[in-house]
């Protein structure tokens, strides 16, 4: 009976986090480059059940049959398909548009980022290209992390009338190039993981590789627009449901069980 309360209580605990996670990509619906993470749910291994001694008689164990021990949220995916394309007609929007990309040994395509720089230096990936220009006149996001080019530093527009061709030559006013913005490529994107403030930290070794000058890679940017999240909000309250009414089902089960241990010790085991 402690088995199928443990079983009942994981379910609840995987579909409270899965529940967890689709709030956040709800939330985040309208954030410009956010990726929806996935949920991949899988069942512990299960216990094979046997009876001794069911004629009375010393013998081999009797098969039953299997017994489940409950499931659990193995991982979170962010789901790195490019989102649709916003017309805002601000100069400090930029979106980036994957156009032909290699074929990668694991199965799933590739990603393309621009480089960002957070407050401790490090170098950072994002797809937002909700940018602003900040006091000193430096591209950065909107938590103020500074957006780098092609060489690695922090671009400096001076002002918000800059330009940005489809190659990612960034003009300033005058109309003299000052940078290109940095796009990188990953290859394997599952290999980054969300820091916040629309940041991806990469979890192999050195950085990400440029895609400038990569024949094997296209891609365009398009000043005055914002990729928008991929996030599918109706997708997502089915979702949400679903994980809801698995949640109760569980926890219908599980106050069963509650219930029957309630007659056990308080009915069962009474001597009168």
């Amino acid at each position: 009976m402690l088995r199928g309360m443990y079983g009942a209580a994981a379910g609840m605990i995987a579909q409270q986090q899965r529940q967890e996670m689709l709030t956040n990509n709800l939330a985040n619906a309208n954030t410009p480059g956010f990726k929806a993470d996935q949920a991949s749910l899988r069942a512990f291994p299960n216990m094979l059940i046997k009876a001794m001694n069911t004629q009375g008689t010393p013998g081999p164990a009797q098969t039953i049959g299997e017994l489940t021990t409950g499931v659990y949220l193995q991982e979170r995916m962010p789901n790195f398909r490019q989102g649709d394309l916003m017309e805002t007609g601000n100069n400090t929007d930029i979106a980036l548009l994957q156009g032909i990309m290699p074929v990668t040994e694991s199965g799933r395509p590739g990603a393309l980022f621009y480089t960002i720089q957070n407050e401790n230096g490090d170098v950072r990936y994002s797809r937002n290209g909700n940018l602003t220009v900040d006091g000193a006149g430096f591209l950065t996001t909107p938590a103020g992390h500074y957006v780098l080019g092609a060489n690695g530093q922090p671009i400096q527009v001076g002002n918000e009338e800059f330009r940005v061709n489809e190659q990612g030559l960034v003009f300033n006013q005058a109309g003299v190039q000052v940078a290109q913005l940095n796009v990188v490529y990953a290859e394997d994107p599952m290999q980054l993981v969300k820091e916040g403030n629309g940041l991806l930290r990469f979890e192999g070794e050195g950085d990400l590789p440029t895609a400038i000058g990569n024949g094997a890679i296209s891609f365009q940017l398009q000043q005055g627009f914002i990729e928008r999240s991929n996030v599918d909000a109706q997708q997502t309250m089915t979702e949400m449901m679903s994980a809801y009414r698995s949640f109760e089902a569980n926890q219908r089960v599980l106050q069963a069980y509650d219930q029957s241990m309630e007659k056990a010790v308080n009915e069962i085991g009474r001597i009168g």
